[in-house]
């Protein structure tokens, strides 16, 4: 990002990005920071979140989101360091390659993915809007997916699943919330070129290039181009953006057919 590119939206904002330590995360905390905001970085991996944390001149906090008692701690350590929560950017999840067809996707799988795509979200939801409800203010962006708007063939059930899950939730709490002011949003990206989709083309080229040709634009986003959508959403240029379905694919959920 450039200097004259960089807007300061967030000065003196707390904002807590989950899944710090790379990918989309990671991209979002060094994009809350150049604008302006403290940021809190968790992550269950501590070499990458307490790395990203001393990037962008803010604070790690190693946290499992499955494990409500961390989220808890998570949201207050902030508010404790910072004096306010005023956007939580819930982004941590897993696509393992053991969750694929319902056919062959066993329960525990499942369960698995159900726990850190989609009952994190729901902990950090919980545990976020009370001090967002006391400051009478608040921007949640939870990561959800193009997938939870669209079926595939190349099925990753609970992925899936769980991304329709947030989606809906998102949608509720923007609902319920939108008069103490809390908006609460879904982001829903495309494909994105991070180390999981990295993992997918290295161990499965052919079931990624199904996906890349579905692209209009031809190509996939970068996590900076997602981290900007957060931005946006967790600023005051959003501020009659809620409830929403924030689709940043590409084209994808748009498309018939895709260019040649």
């Amino acid at each position: 990002m450039t200097e004259a590119a960089v807007c300061r939206r967030l000065i003196g904002r707390t904002a807590v990005v989950t899944g710090a330590g790379s990918g989309i995360g990671l991209a979002t905390a060094r994009r809350l920071a150049d604008e302006g905001a403290h940021v809190v970085c968790a992550d269950v991996d501590t070499d990458s979140g307490r790395a990203a944390a001393e990037e962008v001149g803010g604070l790690y906090v190693e946290t499992d989101v499955t494990d409500e008692d961390q989220v808890a701690e998570l949201f207050a350590t902030a508010h404790r360091t910072y004096g306010s929560v005023d956007i939580a950017f819930n982004n941590a999840g897993i696509s393992p390659p053991d969750d694929d067809s319902i056919l062959t996707t066993g329960l525990e799988a499942w369960k698995r993915v159900q726990e850190v795509n989609l009952t994190s979200v729901y902990l950090c939801c919980r545990h976020a809007i009370p001090y967002m409800r006391e400051q009478g203010r608040g921007s949640i962006i939870n990561t959800a997916s193009f997938v939870a708007v669209m079926g595939a063939a190349t099925s990753q059930i609970s992925y899936t699943a769980s991304k329709g899950g947030v989606l809906a939730m998102s949608r509720e709490l923007g609902v319920q919330f939108a008069r103490e002011g809390i908006r609460v949003n879904a982001l829903c990206p495309g494909p994105v070129n991070t180390p999981l989709l990295k993992e997918l083309f290295a161990k499965d080229p052919e079931r990624a290039q199904r996906r890349l040709v579905h692209v209009p634009v031809g190509r996939f986003a970068e996590p900076t181009e997602i981290a900007a959508a957060v931005a946006f959403l967790a600023s005051d240029d959003a501020s009659f953006v809620n409830a929403a379905e924030f689709l940043v694919d590409g084209g994808i959920a748009g498309a018939y057919v895709t260019p040649l």
